[in-house]
């Protein structure tokens, strides 16, 4: 039997299996709440396929999103990366990703973890929601809009409130699969 998926994820395998396994997941650990934030960083203006595709190119130009080595990355790192033809080769975005993770240390610094600051936002808990169709899903906010201006403020770039949401969603701060997606109750349990 067919199961009902949200629509946005169609029919394309990458996406499903995307969908199926990752989107909506509650991620406390650092690590991939970096590798989201600099996916989410390049996918600015562009479709999230785009970028799931290149994903495993990013991993690779990006030092496997260590952080900590993209913090110290030269101008040298950056001119090789704007010559990377499998990555988005975006100097501002690149840049920002360079700029973020130097701002995501100091946020671990500060906060213990970036997981801490970010999840403070939700009191630590998952925003269920219960969409039923695609178009009842916001772009942004009242809690993407105060994060977005928190992250600005220590120095992170292109972290607007549609960027910070879509980062949300990723990475299961809100669960909004749609309540006749199979995932919508699974992901709530977790």
């Amino acid at each position: 039997m067919e199961k009902t998926r949200c629509a946005w994820c169609g029919d394309d395998p990458l996406y499903v299996s995307y969908h199926d396994t990752e989107w909506g997941v509650p991620i406390r650990d650092d690590n991939t709440l970096f590798e989201f934030l600099l996916l989410e960083t390049f996918q600015a203006g562009l479709s999230w396929i785009t970028v799931l595709r290149k994903r495993e190119h990013f991993r690779a130009a990006f030092d496997q999103f260590d952080y900590h080595t993209i913090a110290l990355y030269s101008e040298e790192k950056i001119q090789e990366l704007l010559q990377n033809p499998n990555i988005i080769r975006n100097q501002l975005k690149i840049r920002a990703t360079v700029t973020n993770a130097q701002a995501f240390l100091k946020v671990q610094q500060e906060f213990g973890s970036f997981s801490a600051y970010i999840w403070g936002f939700t009191n630590d808990n998952v925003i269920q929601n219960s969409f039923t169709t695609l178009s009842e899903v916001p772009a942004q906010t009242v809690v993407s809009v105060a994060i977005s201006k928190d992250l600005k403020k220590r120095g992170f770039k292109f972290v607007g409130p549609t960027v910070v949401y879509a980062h949300m969603q990723a990475t299961g701060m809100v669960n909004d699969h749609v309540t006749d997606c199979f995932r919508h109750k699974e992901v709530q349990q977790l």
